[in-house]
Parts: C-alpha cells; sequence; structure tokens
C-alpha cells in the first residue's frame, strides 16, 4: 500500500532546485553544455527606495505586443504566446494571489525503480504572487486554517509557512487596456518542482541534475477550463561513480546506475503541469467514519479551543449530484468519467471498460444511474489524458514493474476528487501467458519501494504461481482460451480495486474473511456475492485442492461492503439530516459482511491476524495450510515431471520457485496468531470489545503448522535428480546460477525465528494476560520458547544423526538465544531473560548428552562447539542489564 498524496511531503521536504539552487551547475555529458537557468538564482531583494534619476536611466522593461509580435496566441484560463521555444504565460492584474488548482503527473518516465510512465504526481493549491519584477509560484498551506477574519486566522498565518516552488522575471511592460503582463513560462516550468533529484538519488544513490537548457516544451494547451504544458525534462550527472574496490557492509549504498538506458548520465523525464480553477463553490464536505475505510482529507481548523481535536477528516470524493433530486433513480448532473488511454491494448479495453462499470451496481442502489461513464481516447481527441480534466486508465511498462495503481487528486478544501489516473502495468496480463511464451521475469529485480496503494508485485507472482500449479494439473490447455479468459478476468478485477481507490476507498484486507472455502468454490455464489467482502482486499487466485471443486480463480463483481462504502461516501442527504443519517450508516460496522480492516491493522504492532494480504476464506489459518500444501504439491510434481526433448530446464527452476514464494509470503501470517490480538472499529454499542486476544487453541494450531512446515527434519526433502536440474534463465541469470536448497530454507526458518522470538512477540503475548478473565486462556512464553526449542533440536532426544541443513537451523536458534541473554535491551521483557536462561541451561544439559552418542563428526563438532557457546554465554550473565 500503501498512501496515495504523499508525493506532495516530498515536495515540501525539498524544495525546487529551479527556484531555489545557489550552486554552479555542472557540465552534462551532452554536445552543448547547458547554461544554468535564469529562475535558478535566488530572487534579489528589492530595494530600499526608488533609485534617483540620472542622466543614464535603468532599460524599462519591453512592451506586451513587441515580445508577442509573431507569436501564436492560445487563449483559456491561462493565455499563452509560442514563438519558437518560447512560451509566455499572460497574467492578468485579477490572476494575481488567486489561489488555484496545479497537478504535476509524469506521463514518461525511465521504466526503474519507480521512475514510470503514466503516473499521477504531486497536486497543490498554488498562487502566482508579484514582488517587484518577479513572479513568484507559491504553494499555500492548505493543512492549517480557521475561519476568516478571526484572530485564530491571524495566529494560524503567523504560525505556519507556505512553500515557494518556481520563481521568473515579469518580461514585459503592462498590456495598454488589460494592464497584464508576460511571464516567460520556461523560465517559471523547467526546473525540479516535483524534487526528481530526490528521488533519482533514493533510487540509484547518485546525484543527478535538473537541465533547463536541453528541456523543452512538447505541446501547449489552453481552453478555458484548464491550461496544460508538457515537459520534455533532462537530468543528467557528470560522471557515473567507479565501483568500489571493496564492497561495503550494506550493499544497497552502493550506487547503481540505470540500466534502461543507452547512457546512464543522461535522462530524459516528462511533467506535464496542469492549471485550472478551483470550484468556484466548494463542494460540501463529508465528515468521515474510521468504521469504513475511505481516504480522506486531513485539515487542522483552530476556530475554537472547544473541540477536543483541531484535526478535521473530510471524505475525499467526486462531486455528484441527482438530475432530478426527487427521483428515485435519476442520472448525475455530471456523471464520472473516466478515459481508456490510447495506449491500452484492443485486446484488454473490454475488459477494462467492465471493470470501470462494475461500480455503477454500487450507485444505482443510492439513486443514480449510469454514475460512471466510460470513453475511448482515439486518434481524434488531442487532449492528454495526464492533463487534470480527464480521469484516465493508462498502460504502462517497464524493466522492473508488476503494479497497478490507482491515485486520485483532491480539493483540499473539501475532499472533492478532482482528477485521477489510474496506471496498469502489462504485467497483469502477460502474467497469465508467460507459461506457454517466451517471456519470463526475472524474480529477483528489485520492486519499487515506495509506499503505494497497488497490488504490487506479489499479484504478478501470485498469478503465475496459479498458472503453473494449473499446467501441472493438466486443467487448462496454455494455448487456449483458457488462458485468455484468466487474463481477461484478471485485467476486470484489478481495474475495478483501482477504480475503488479512485473513487475514495482505502484497502479492506478484512474483506477475505466473510465466506467460507466451501462457498468460494461454488462459481454461481461468488458470481452474485463476489469472492470477498470488497474488492479493495488483495485476494490471491481461488485454487482448490487437488479433487476439490473449482470456484471462480478471481473476484468478477462488487463485495457487498463496497455497495456500504459508496453509500456513506456518495448518498444524497439533506445537510439537516446529515449527521445523523450518516451515524445511521456507519452503525452497521458490526455487521459481518462489512468487516473492515486496513493497512496498518495488517501490519505494525497491533498484527490482527484476521486482516491479512493475499487469503482468502473465514479461517485464514485454514486456507494458508492449504496453500502451503500445494505449494508442497507443485514441488511433487516438478519433481516428477518429464520434460520433452529440447524444453528447457528454467520452468522446473520458475515453478520450484514459485513454490518458496508462498512458504515466504504465507509464514510470517501465521506467525501472527501467536500472540495475536484481534483489533475491531466498533463505537460504543455493539458489545465486542476493540482488542480481543486470539483463543488459545487457535495460537497452538498456528505454532504447531510452523514448526511442522519449518522446524521439523522432514519439513523440506528433495530429490537430488531434481535439484541438479533447476537451471536458471540463461540470457537473465544474476549471480551463482544453481540453487541453494538450504539458503532458501535457512531464509524462511530465519524469518520465522526472528518473528516468534521477538520482543514484540513477548509483549504482546504478556499484555495478552491483560486482556482476558482466565490468564491460563493466554499461550504462555515458556510454551511458545518450549515448543521452538524442541522442534528445532529434536535429535538430541531421537538420538538421530544431525543433516547440514538442521546444524544450520540450530546455529541460528542458538544466536537468539544467546542474544536473549548477553543483550543490553530496555525494551526487552525480565521474563524473556529469565524463561531463556532455563530453556539455556536444560539444551546444555540435552547437547552434552548427546555428544557422547555416536553420530558424524560434522554433528559432533556442531553439538560441542554449541555447548561451548551456550557455556560462555551463561557464565557472563552477570553482564545483562536490568538484573
Amino acid at each position: 500500500m500503501f498512501v496515495l498524496n504523499s508525493v506532495r511531503a516530498a515536495v515540501l521536504a525539498a524544495l525546487s532546485a529551479h527556484a531555489l539552487a545557489q550552486e554552479p551547475t555542472p557540465t552534462p555529458p551532452v554536445p552543448h553544455a547547458p547554461e544554468a537557468p535564469a529562475a535558478a538564482a535566488a530572487p534579489q531583494p528589492a530595494a530600499a527606495a526608488p533609485a534617483p534619476v540620472v542622466a543614464a536611466p535603468a532599460v524599462a522593461l519591453r512592451p506586451f505586443v513587441d515580445i508577442v509580435r509573431g507569436a501564436s496566441h492560445l487563449p483559456g484560463f491561462l493565455s499563452l504566446f509560442q514563438k519558437e521555444e518560447k512560451v509566455w504565460i499572460e497574467l492578468r492584474p485579477d490572476q494575481f494571489d488567486r489561489p488555484l488548482f496545479m497537478s504535476v503527473n509524469m506521463p514518461n518516465g525511465i521504466g526503474e525503480r519507480g521512475i514510470y510512465g503514466s503516473q499521477m504526481g504531486l497536486s497543490q493549491v498554488v498562487v502566482f504572487h508579484r514582488v517587484g519584477n518577479l513572479v513568484q509560484m507559491i504553494a499555500k498551506n492548505t493543512d492549517f486554517g480557521a475561519r476568516g477574519g478571526t484572530p485564530q486566522a491571524l495566529a494560524v498565518q503567523q504560525a505556519f509557512s507556505d512553500s515557494l516552488l518556481a520563481v521568473a522575471p515579469v518580461v514585459s511592460g503592462p498590456h495598454p487596456q488589460s494592464k497584464s503582463i508576460l511571464v516567460e513560462a520556461n523560465a517559471l516550468l523547467l526546473g525540479d518542482i516535483p524534487s526528481m533529484t530526490t528521488r533519482l538519488e533514493a533510487a540509484f544513490r547518485m546525484t543527478y541534475v535538473m537541465d533547463a537548457r536541453n528541456s523543452s516544451f512538447l505541446t501547449i494547451r489552453s481552453e478555458e477550463g484548464m491550461t496544460g504544458f508538457q515537459v520534455n525534462a533532462h537530468y543528467f550527472t557528470p560522471r557515473i561513480p567507479a565501483p568500489p574496490a571493496v564492497m561495503p557492509p550494506v550493499p544497497a549504498a552502493v550506487p547503481h546506475p540505470p540500466s534502461t538506458l543507452p547512457d546512464p548520465r543522461s535522462m530524459f523525464l516528462g511533467y506535464y503541469y496542469s492549471f485550472m480553477p478551483l470550484p468556484a463553490q466548494a463542494m460540501h464536505g463529508r465528515r468521515a467514519d474510521d468504521r469504513i475505510g475511505h481516504f480522506v482529507s486531513t485539515s487542522q481548523d483552530f476556530s475554537d479551543d472547544v473541540t477536543p481535536t483541531t484535526a478535521v477528516h473530510l471524505v475525499e470524493r467526486w462531486r455528484l449530484e441527482k438530475q432530478e433530486p426527487e427521483a428515485e433513480l435519476s442520472g448525475p448532473k455530471q456523471p464520472i468519467v473516466y478515459w481508456i488511454d490510447a495506449n491500452v491494448p484492443e485486446k484488454y479495453r473490454e475488459s477494462v471498460r467492465q471493470g470501470v462499470l462494475a461500480w455503477n451496481a454500487a450507485f444505482e442502489r443510492i439513486g443514480f444511474k449510469d454514475a460512471i461513464v466510460v470513453k475511448q481516447q482515439t486518434a481524434a481527441d488531442k487532449f492528454d489524458t495526464m492533463d487534470a480534466r480527464h480521469a484516465s486508465i493508462r498502460w504502462f511498462v517497464g524493466a522492473d514493474v508488476g503494479f497497478a495503481i490507482g491515485p486520485s487528486q483532491v480539493d483540499p478544501r473539501s475532499g472533492e476528487i478532482l482528477d485521477a489516473d489510474i496506471g496498469m502495468s502489462d504485467v497483469f496480463a502477460r502474467g497469465a501467458r508467460r507459461v506457454i511464451g517466451e517471456d519470463s521475469f526475472d524474480l529477483s529485480l528489485p520492486q519499487p519501494s515506495e509506499t503505494r496503494c497497488d497490488y504490487m508485485h506479489e499479484s504478478a507472482t501470485e498469478m503465475g504461481f496459479a498458472m503453473d500449479v494449473l499446467e501441472a494439473r493438466g486443467l487448462q490447455d496454455m494455448n487456449g482460451p483458457e488462458a485468455d479468459a484468466m487474463a481477461q478476468a484478471y485485467v476486470k478485477s484489478v481495474i475495478m480495486h483501482e477504480v475503488g481507490h479512485t473513487l475514495g476507498l482505502r484497502h479492506n484486507f478484512r474483506a477475505s474473511t466473510i465466506y467460507s472455502l466451501k462457498q468460494l468454490q461454488d462459481p454461481e455464489f461468488t458470481r452474485k456475492n463476489s469472492m470477498t467482502g470488497s474488492v479493495m482486499d488483495y485476494t490471491p487466485f481461488n485454487l482448490s485442492l487437488k479433487g476439490e471443486k473449482q470456484g471462480e480463480y478471481v473476484a468478477s463483481t462488487l463485495g457487498p461492503y463496497d455497495y456500504w462504502a459508496i453509500e456513506y461516501a456518495y448518498k444524497p442527504i439533506e445537510a439537516a439530516q446529515e449527521k445523523e443519517e450518516l451515524a445511521k450508516i456507519a452503525s452497521r460496522s458490526s455487521e459481518p459482511q462489512l468487516a473492515f480492516g486496513t493497512d496498518q491493522d495488517a501490519s505494525g504492532f497491533n498484527l490482527d491476524p484476521d486482516v491479512n494480504l493475499y487469503d482468502l476464506g473465514s479461517d485464514p489459518l485454514a486456507y494458508f495450510e492449504r496453500r502451503l500444501a500445494i505449494s508442497r504439491e507443485l514441488w511433487d510434481r516438478v519433481q516428477r515431471r518429464t520434460l520433452k526433448p529440447g524444453e528447457s530446464y528454467e520452468v522446473l527452476r520458475r515453478s520450484f520457485d514459485y513454490g518458496f514464494q508462498q512458504f515466504a509470503r504465507t509464514l510470517p501470517v501465521v506467525v501472527k496468531y501467536v500472540g495475536g490480538v484481534t483489533y475491531l472499529r466498533d463505537h460504543a454499542g455493539t458489545g465486542r470489545a476493540t482488542f480481543t486476544p486470539v483463543p488459545l487453541p487457535r495460537q497452538r494450531a498456528a505454532l504447531q503448522m510452523l514448526t511442522d512446515s519449518l522446524f521439523k527434519v522432514d519439513s523440506f526433502k528433495f530429490s537430488p535428480e531434481t535439484i541438479s536440474r533447476l537451471a536458471a534463465d540463461h540470457f537473465s541469470v544474476r549471480g551463482r546460477p544453481d540453487v541453494s536448497v538450504g539458503g532458501r530454507v535457512l531464509s524462511l526458518q530465519s524469518a520465522a525465528l526472528d518473528q516468534l522470538m521477538s520482543d514484540g512477540v513477548a509483549i504482546r503475548l504478556l499484555d495478552s494476560q491483560e486482556k482476558l478473565e482466565d490468564r491460563k486462556q493466554v499461550l504462555s512464553l515458556a510454551e511458545l520458547y518450549g515448543s521452538v526449542q524442541n522442534a528445532v533440536w529434536s535429535e538430541l532426544k531421537s538420538g538421530k544423526d544431525v543433516s547440514g541443513m538442521r546444524r544450520n537451523l540450530q546455529r541460528e536458534h542458538l544466536k537468539r538465544l544467546v542474544a536473549a541473554l548477553l543483550r543490553v535491551s530496555a525494551g526487552t521483557p525480565a521474563d524473556v531473560r529469565s524463561l531463556q536462561r532455563e530453556n539455556a541451561l536444560q539444551l546444555q544439559r540435552e547437547l552434552r548428552t548427546a555428544i557422547a552418542r555416536p553420530i558424524s563428526r560434522e554433528a559432533k563438532a556442531h553439538l560441542s562447539e554449541s555447548a561451548e557457546t551456550l557455556g560462555q554465554a551463561l557464565k557472563a550473565s552477570m553482564l545483562r542489564a536490568g538484573a
């Protein structure tokens, strides 16, 4: 996930180098050395008093008409003039200090590490402010306010600053009639307003500089409602750092130049700047309710000192009003229009259209007919869908992409959504066919790291896993219509999810728990009720176990929560009844089918085990157990599969990788049950507690699943014949080409040990005792640590030899056990140290007994070293903090 408007914070944190940079610009690796942009110098202070008249007076500004003579004129919201590469903006006196909406979107990128095309960027409320012969473009601080004309409004103005985004000189005298002046758009906009230099440095650990001289306007457009500038922005770095002679401890700190460029020192990025008036009358803001997941516009209102908080949270939503307010079902005055961009492949346009229009069912329930309209951009439509006037669905590609994203831009005064641009990576459609074509992607490629609301890379690997399982079972003809139908269904489901975001809905990761797995095997049931409570969940492919009835693979319709969330945000309500009616709608939150939990409930300290990404069914633990079984089924088929002569072994490697990815995704979620607490957003009156510890039997079941899947001697078994044939794609292999099964298994085991033996789990278990009357219904730390230790060191009691894979696991457990005895950490509960000391003493006794048995020399050396390590740690116990 996922913050849709987080770019705003970045631009406030790193002000535009175009407006504020004062250092000289280095020479780029291009034939013509660029000059530093005129606006890059800091504005010069105005003189304290007019200079006295002397024999040689200051040169006056050129007349308006002389500058624009011979230039083409584009009248519109901002009147523009263009002559060759120069573009001037005409600003009338009434346009200064008048708030307007500005957005900066990114139609063109470089196709890697988060720098992609077809992406929505920042938006601001800005004003043009004149200071002498300079025009400043200032971003207004809309986060803090108070009722106009009050002392509080003055105090807020004094407390919080606006931000300077860009500055340019006035280049003309006033027009004789209109008194308007000209500002050169090149100087104003050909700078790093989006703060891309910071993003590039974060992505590549290299310093790139904005190069104004080699940047230009590709197109300009102006009409009554909007003025747009498409910028081709050049960035460069004078040199690529040489790789270090010695690799540092943190490889991520090493610069990694872009790999998709002909010359990594130079790149062109595309921006689309839109300027348009804010709505003349701000839409009525609707207060948000934390029981329902909407994106909100939050501001701090200091108008009074009576309310308990200054925060005001308004639902982000489109302005939607009935043409016939009294009619039970009416068309809207202005529908929500989505444009399918011309770059969307023709074969998927119908699935995209269906995914968008699926939301009309929710709007019909609250009285709107055809609230959403879909249009297809054609060659006759000259606008760019990246402008602020056209909500759109766009396709994009890249070397490391595997996600879709659905951001929006809003009027901060009211939460009104003004624009939205869904970006759809082609990997969703390609992923359904990658098992039948020549295309493949490297699973080790770096993925975007910034937080965003999207399906991320896991969706692509989830699809690949499902297709491999179905192919292995022989249930689909991968070269026939089945693969096409699955691709189309998946595209539709992803679009439904992303359109939901652009309608104002957040993720709902608890929605997957409202139906049983048996219900999900019935396609008639899911076509009517959906597969989950909401399409705003991240859902895996609905794969049945072998021999079971197979239902729909992906969601095909909205869930009950989606109707409820749309009702709260968009239902027409008279102002006098709004508070009461909204409270009535929100009070349904305790209904099982409306279960809600979002991003912060799925991760962090709360770790609600029922709020997960990529799970299905009313019993997530049972689902995860089935998923591991399917992974093992895939591994078994890999080991039994006979390839045709000439067929690449890479297909075996891919299936092998997918199985481990399922384990890596599933097991950390199973750990959430150990010490887990269910977190509900109920308000008073439902009779349910906010925090409820997971029942003890379920915690024990989760712990048993973990020990059986990860820590037993026979948890992982693969035939040497299979492992010796797991070849990689030789055209894209990185690092060692063979597979280290032990390394992969140890990675899974280490991650699980980190969680199970963490301070966070210990604190949750201890805190759970405070939430239950019967403390015996809480999983004890003693049981947790004892179960893990007994499973990891089971050979000490069985008398069996200790294999290399098992020795690696035992060393990892020993590291954490010793750390609990020696580390100085104020956050570690005292019970952890005391219990682990008892466990260490017990383990030491068992090690001494096991060493005397007839085992391999490697195992004997390992056990002897382990016993010595424990002995040293126990002797050093007086160094522990908090004794």
